[in-house]
């Protein structure tokens, strides 16, 4: 028990994140103090609970091996690049509309980090195209991504309206993104085989976790959050023993912070005075000042500091999601990515594929949303 308990904390000890949004809510504390009962108020405890939940049933997929020896099932009969490129970035962005794009990055990353002995093969830039589309993938559903679950639950949207409102973005920058990478990575030929390890491959785990996913969605659904995150931590926390400490909680109270230190600068006159423009805004205004916010403060935080002032519709969803790309702040799942990957070289290889596909995900959304450019 020791040693579980010791697995659950050391994320807290180690994620640096996490120290950072303490020292800086203790240093807006100090300079802009408020009530604690406001700052325990800013707290979105449903967006806690949903993440929560599907960080569980997420652990529970993970622990059954299911991803990992379909994975390389799949890659020991890939026989050129491109394919193998192609098979990566839609694996990632199918996995990001359900387990959410950070979490996502936990499969796909490891799994390709395994080809790095085969000679010749990209990583870095294997691994670039795979954040990129965990990004892409994720803001088709109100459960890919932290931001679209904040935006959900203040919606108010059903799934499915959710779903719908972002699916013409989603399906135009995936395509893109799709062609993009059958055009960077060449098709030469390749030989890869990975052992299958079929003892790693835990059935009932899979299958349990598999039923339970809609019955938490549905508690989301009905606006019971909680409900869904002790149902999915009873059934799964008695199947295998220890996977609730298995699950990496220093994510939740990184998002917690978040809302604490989002709702500290929100007190300071000069960023009140800009969020009080934003109602009276054109779109167009609001579009690009939620996207550039997003590459400064990354993607979740934006979201956070704009949606008291942002009504929580396609505007802001299409925006906070497009400033996912640009930058490797951006998004905490590029942030993810690059640092899995420990290669300093990839941070400046990102920028060069991730850049360009920000201004070209700025201008389909735009003339999607807005009719402009």
């Amino acid at each position: 028990m020791g040693t579980s308990w010791q697995r659950m904390l050391n994320p807290f000890l180690q994620d640096r994140l996490l120290h950072l949004l303490v020292l800086l809510g203790a240093v807006l504390a100090l300079w802009h103090p408020l009530p604690a009962a406001l700052l325990w108020d800013s707290l979105h405890g449903p967006t806690l609970a949903t993440l929560s939940a599907l960080m569980v049933l997420t652990r529970g997929i993970e622990a059954s091996g299911a991803f990992d020896h379909l994975g390389r099932h799949i890659l020991n009969r890939l026989t050129h690049e491109r394919s193998l490129a192609l098979f990566l970035v839609a694996a990632a962005a199918l996995l990001s509309t359900v387990i959410t794009n950070d979490i996502a990055l936990f499969i796909m990353v490891p799994l390709t980090l395994r080809l790095r002995t085969l000679a010749g093969l990209p990583i870095a830039r294997l691994i670039i195209f795979e954040a990129l589309a965990v990004n892409a993938g994720s803001l088709l559903t109100p459960i890919g991504n932290p931001q679209n679950i904040l935006l959900w639950q203040v919606s108010q949207r059903s799934f499915w309206d959710f779903t719908l409102m972002m699916a013409p973005l989603a399906a135009l920058l995936n395509t893109l993104l799709l062609a993009w990478t059958a055009w960077v990575f060449p098709q030469q030929r390749i030989r890869v085989h990975l052992p299958e390890t079929p003892s790693d491959w835990t059935p009932p785990l899979f299958f349990t976790t598999v039923l339970l996913y809609p019955l938490a969605m549905a508690c989301v659904e009905w606006g019971h959050p909680l409900w869904g995150l002790l149902l999915a931590s009873l059934v799964l926390g008695r199947i295998r023993r220890g996977l609730l400490f298995e699950v990496d909680w220093s994510l939740i109270a990184v998002f917690a912070l978040m809302f604490v230190d989002i709702r500290l600068l929100t007190g300071l006159p000069l960023l009140r005075q800009w969020l009080d423009t934003l109602p009276h805004a054109s779109p167009l205004q609001v579009f690009l000042s939620a996207t550039l916010a997003s590459q400064g403060l990354s993607n979740v935080p934006a979201t956070m500091l704009l949606v008291p002032w942002v009504p929580a519709g396609p505007l802001l969803a299409f925006a906070v999601n497009v400033g996912g790309f640009g930058t490797a702040i951006g998004s905490l799942a590029n942030l993810i990515a690059l640092r899995m990957a420990k290669d300093r070289r990839i941070w400046l290889q990102f920028h060069y594929f991730s850049l360009p596909f920000l201004a070209i995900s700025v201008f389909v959304a735009g003339h999607v949303l807005l009719g402009v450019f």
